[in-house]
C-alpha cells in the first residue's frame, strides 16, 4: 500500500511504539463508543419499551432513526469544512460533547417532536466525531505504516454496544417506564467518553487546517453507491434486531447475553481485518465484509435458536464497524493527505444519506408484513452491496 510520508517521516522520525499507538488509538476510539455504539445503536435497547409506553408504531420507531441520521447527514456536510478550518482535533471535542447533551435531552420530554429533535441533534455530533475521528485515525495510521489505528478507532463503537447490551435489556424488562433514567445513564457514559478521549484527539502537524483539500470522489464512486446500500441495510438490523427478538418472545437474558456478543465481536474485529486490509485489495475486503453481513442476516431468519442467533450477532457484530474503516482506508490510500477530510466528509455524507433512509423504510414494510421485514432489508441491500463492491476496478485504487 503506498502512503504518502508524514512530516515525522520526512524528518525521519522513528515509527511510534507499537504500544503507544495503540492506547491512544483506543482512546480515540472512544469517540466511536459514544458516538455510535451509546448514541446511536443503543436506542435499538431502548425502542420496545419506548414504544410499548409511547404507544408507537413500527414506522415511527424507525423515524426516530431517521431523524438522528438526518442530523448524522448535516452533521457530514458540514464536518468536512470545518475540519478543515478549525482543524480536526476541535472538531472531535466539539462532536464528542454535542453528542453528551443530546442525549440528556433525549430524557427531558416524551413529545415526539422533542425527541426527534433530540435525536437530530445527536446524529450532528455523532457526524463530527466520525469524521474527524477519522482523519485523526488515518494520521496515525500513516505515521505507524499499519491500518490498525482505523480499525481500532471504529471498533469502538463495539464497547458502547457491549456495555448498552449488558445493562439495559434487562432494566427495560423490570421498568420499562424507566426509559428516561436509561438515557441519562448513557450520557454520563458519553460524558466520561469525552474526558478520556480528550487529549488522544490531539493533532500537531499544521497543515490539517488546510483549506486546499478536494473532495476525490470520481474512481471510487462503484465504493461509494456500495457504501449507500450498506448504510441503508445495515441500521435495520442494529434498529430493529430487539425487537424482534421480543416479537419471538426470547429471554430477556438471551437479549442481553446477544447485544452483548455483538459489541464484543465488533472489539475483536480490528485483530482479524487489520492484517487483511494492509494486505487485500480495498475492493475485495470490502465485498467479503458486505458478504457476510447479509449471510449473518439470513441466519436470523432460518432459526430462532440461541445458537443460531449467537453466530449470526457474532458474524455481524465482527464485519459491519469494519466496513467503515475500509472504506477510510480506501480513502486513505487513493487520495492525498489534504483530501482525507472533504472525501471522508463526502462519503460519510452518503453513509448518513443510506442511514436516513433505512430504518423508515424497512419499518414501513414491517408494519404491512411482519418484523422478520427488517431483517430481510438488511440482507437483500447487504447483498447487493457487495455486488456493487465487486466491480470495482483494482487499477482505480493505485
Amino acid at each position: 500500500m503506498n502512503l504518502i510520508p508524514t512530516p515525522a517521516e520526512a524528518t525521519g522520525s522513528l515509527r511510534p511504539q507499537a504500544p503507544a499507538y495503540r492506547w491512544t488509538a483506543a482512546r480515540l476510539a472512544l469517540g466511536t463508543a459514544s458516538a455510535l455504539g451509546i448514541s446511536r445503536f443503543a436506542y435499538g435497547l431502548l425502542l420496545p419499551a419506548m414504544r410499548t409506553d409511547l404507544h408507537w408504531s413500527l414506522a415511527q420507531a424507525g423515524a426516530l432513526t431517521t431523524a438522528n441520521s438526518v442530523g448524522y447527514l448535516l452533521g457530514a456536510v458540514l464536518a468536512g469544512v470545518a475540519a478543515r478550518r478549525w482543524g480536526p482535533t476541535a472538531i472531535f471535542r466539539l462532536g464528542m460533547m454535542i453528542t453528551a447533551l443530546a442525549l440528556a435531552g433525549t430524557a427531558l420530554s416524551s413529545v415526539y417532536l422533542a425527541l426527534l429533535t433530540a435525536r437530530a441533534a445527536a446524529g450532528i455530533g455523532g457526524a463530527l466525531v466520525f469524521v474527524a475521528g477519522g482523519v485523526i485515525a488515518s494520521r496515525r495510521a500513516a505515521a505507524a505504516r499499519s491500518p490498525a489505528p482505523i480499525t481500532i478507532y471504529f471498533s469502538g463503537a463495539g464497547l458502547g454496544i457491549a456495555v448498552s447490551g449488558a445493562s439495559l435489556p434487562s432494566l427495560m424488562t423490570h421498568t420499562p417506564h424507566a426509559w428516561p433514567m436509561a438515557w441519562i445513564g448513557l450520557a454520563a457514559l458519553a460524558l466520561l467518553a469525552t474526558v478520556a478521549s480528550w487529549s488522544a484527539a490531539r493533532v500537531d502537524e499544521p497543515e490539517l487546517q488546510s483549506a486546499t483539500g478536494q473532495r476525490r470522489l470520481r474512481r471510487l464512486w462503484r465504493t461509494g453507491v456500495a457504501y449507500l446500500l450498506f448504510a441503508a441495510g445495515y441500521i435495520a438490523y442494529i434498529t430493529f434486531l430487539s425487537a424482534a427478538l421480543a416479537h419471538e418472545h426470547t429471554p430477556i437474558w438471551q437479549i442481553s447475553m446477544l447485544w452483548t456478543l455483538l459489541g464484543t465481536s465488533a472489539m475483536a474485529a480490528p485483530r482479524l481485518w487489520s492484517p487483511l486490509i494492509a494486505a487485500w485489495p480495498p475492493a475485495r475486503v470490502l465485498t467479503t465484509l458486505l458478504a457476510l453481513l447479509a449471510g449473518a442476516s439470513v441466519l436470523t431468519l432460518v432459526s430462532s435458536s440461541y445458537a443460531v442467533l449467537a453466530v449470526s450477532v457474532l458474524t455481524y457484530g465482527g464485519t459491519f464497524m469494519t466496513v467503515p474503516a475500509a472504506v477510510t482506508a480506501t480513502i486513505r490510500s487513493t487520495t492525498r493527505p489534504e483530501d482525507w477530510a472533504p472525501t471522508l466528509s463526502a462519503f460519510t455524507t452518503v453513509f448518513a444519506a443510506g442511514q436516513t433512509i433505512g430504518p423508515w423504510a424497512a419499518g414501513t414494510i414491517a408494519d404491512h408484513s411482519s418484523t422478520d421485514a427488517t431483517l430481510v432489508w438488511t440482507a437483500a441491500l447487504c447483498a447487493s452491496a457487495a455486488l456493487v463492491a465487486a466491480t470495482q476496478r483494482p487499477e482505480t485504487l493505485r
